[in-house]
């Protein structure tokens, strides 16, 4: 299945207590329980100002469809091609 990358502009996301990353973690969960299981949530790296978020899908419509269903802006979203780490170099 596709692998994306999603690049969420959230201005202080960085300053959240855990509390309310949980509750944002809720939401996108509740959000994919009802949207079936073609998308899976890996992983977020939650920046100063921005979330950066890799999810399984088959379309970047449906990783779009999440976003609007669970309030979340989704800025940019990419199609990763290939994960490289230092191994690669080996």
């Amino acid at each position: 299945m596709p692998q994306f990358v999603i690049e969420r502009e959230m201005p202080g996301v960085g300053k959240l207590g855990a509390g309310d990353l949980r509750e944002a973690s809720q939401t996108s969960c509740k959000v994919l329980r009802e949207l079936g299981p073609d998308i899976q949530w890996v992983n977020s790296y939650v920046a100063d100002d921005k979330i950066y978020c890799i999810y399984r899908a088959p379309s970047e419509a449906l990783i779009r469809q999440h976003a609007e269903k669970a309030g979340f802006p989704a800025n940019t979203i990419a199609e990763v091609r290939a994960t490289i780490d230092p191994t690669t170099a080996e």
